[in-house]
């Protein structure tokens, strides 16, 4: 029996009915996307986008070496990890190893939600703490406990605000901030934000869990940190008792190019690590890592149990991705690739005074759009245009940052000089178009 295709206004009109409204959809005329290829997206009619904004499928869309993993393994036994079974061991140990001492001790999970989930589990039981220190336009996950140590979604439409023991600290933003630069007293001087934070804990009589930290901010805005930001927050944590978290969800695997961990980029070892989206190319799979005292005094007579965080597919899944990003060389293509768009985004500046700042490292850009250069004013509706018109151009890209004004790139990591070229080609007609546009509409 053949099932008739469904078209476009058909979905659009069953998810209205069978799914919640609050699942969002990009772009005005959203898009039926029923295959992809590499850094590619097609729709029902063939035609192609390049995808300059997944980064869940790291390694590529369908990339035929992780496909062929996930149905080897599927054909032949998928289960629960209450029995032994070799995949398990070996993807810890291969994912370990990326890793730096003392940080030996995997959990397995499904998504980074449930990585961050349950890093809040480990360093509260760990340090007998609540209280949490976050940076100010955080994003850490979709459940309840993170929603509360996220202000990206507390302190935006339908928040509640920050519970008491949410404690942000300031973004350490060089742009827009009221440090400039990069450098390490740059870092210090946020990081002070930091130690303000807890010495209000520590007057409260509160108890420190710790702090958890993006090492490069995804939806703050695609911040890049000043030099030593994390190494002087983290030791400050430290003293007070807590425990440090780096939530590699967005910008782990090889993506920052001149590392494997954006918090290599910081000089840090944090206590606990936690990874999703890019670790299993789309399959539902992520991991918390962290040191063996740690994940000792978790093991307090309370079993943790995932039901399939760890199972023989995603495992076999993840070793897949591993090697991919060994053997393609991807993080090195990151590196080289990234620092090429970076020069191309920036040669854009001079033309287009709608571009207030390019910033990023590897494949983990920001575009930041503004209406005056001096002021910074936040050019929020021109970067919603931009995006419909560069779909338009067989580009995909997103908006993100607290003020809506920052487009985001962050490609599969097997993006090409060759895409970059195509991508700054087209956002060079497409800001001149917005130009005109733009004076069209004050005339």
């Amino acid at each position: 029996m053949t099932t008739r295709a469904l078209s476009k206004e058909e979905i659009l009109s069953q998810r209205r009915a069978f799914l919640g409204p609050s699942l969002s959809l990009s772009y005005e005329e959203p898009l039926l996307i029923l295959r992809g290829q590499g850094q590619y997206l097609y729709d029902e009619a063939g035609n192609r986008y390049l995808d300059v904004v997944n980064n869940v499928c790291h390694v590529g869309h369908s990339h035929p070496r992780v496909v062929a993993a996930l149905a080897e393994q599927a054909a032949l036994l998928n289960t629960n990890t209450r029995y032994l079974h070799p995949a398990i061991v070996r993807y810890a140990e291969k994912l370990l190893a990326t890793l730096p001492a003392p940080l030996e001790v995997c959990f397995f999970v499904c998504s980074g939600s449930e990585a961050n989930e349950l890093a809040l589990r480990l360093a509260r039981t760990y340090t007998g703490g609540l209280d949490t220190i976050v940076i100010v336009g955080a994003y850490h996950g979709n459940t309840a406990a993170l929603i509360d140590i996220s202000p990206y979604k507390h302190n935006g439409p339908g928040g509640r605000g920050a519970p008491p023991w949410v404690h942000a600290a300031p973004m350490p933003d060089p742009y827009r901030g009221p440090y400039k630069g990069y450098g390490r007293e740059t870092g210090a001087q946020y990081a002070a934000g930091v130690g303000a934070l807890l010495e209000t804990i520590q007057a409260g009589d509160r108890a420190l869990a710790g702090m958890i930290a993006e090492p490069v901010l995804g939806c703050g805005g695609q911040i890049v940190l000043p030099d030593g930001y994390l190494a002087e927050a983290f030791a400050r944590v430290r003293a007070a008792g807590g425990v440090c978290i780096a939530d590699e969800v967005q910008v782990g695997f090889g993506r920052v190019g001149s590392h494997f961990w954006g918090f290599e980029t910081q000089g840090v070892v944090p206590d606990i690590v936690t990874m999703g989206k890019p670790i299993g190319n789309g399959h539902p799979l992520a991991a918390v890592a962290t040191t063996r005292d740690i994940a000792d005094a978790f093991a307090n007579g309370m079993e943790y149990f995932n039901t399939f965080g760890g199972n023989p597919v995603s495992c076999a899944v993840g070793l897949a991705v591993l090697d991919v990003i060994e053997e393609e060389q991807l993080q090195e293509n990151a590196r080289r690739v990234g620092a090429y768009l970076l020069d191309g985004l920036r040669g854009l500046m001079d033309r287009h005074p709608l571009i207030g700042d390019v910033r990023g490292l590897g494949l983990f850009i920001g575009v930041e759009l503004v209406d005056d250069r001096e002021t910074l004013e936040p050019a929020a509706a021109e970067a919603s245009w931009i995006v419909e018109r560069m779909k338009e151009a067989g580009i995909l890209l997103s908006i993100d940052g607290p003020l809506h004004n920052v487009l985001k790139l962050k490609p599969p990591i097997v993006f090409t000089a060759e895409d970059a070229d195509f991508l700054v080609g087209a956002l060079d007609n497409v800001l001149a178009e917005q130009a005109d546009h733009r004076a069209g509409r004050e005339l």
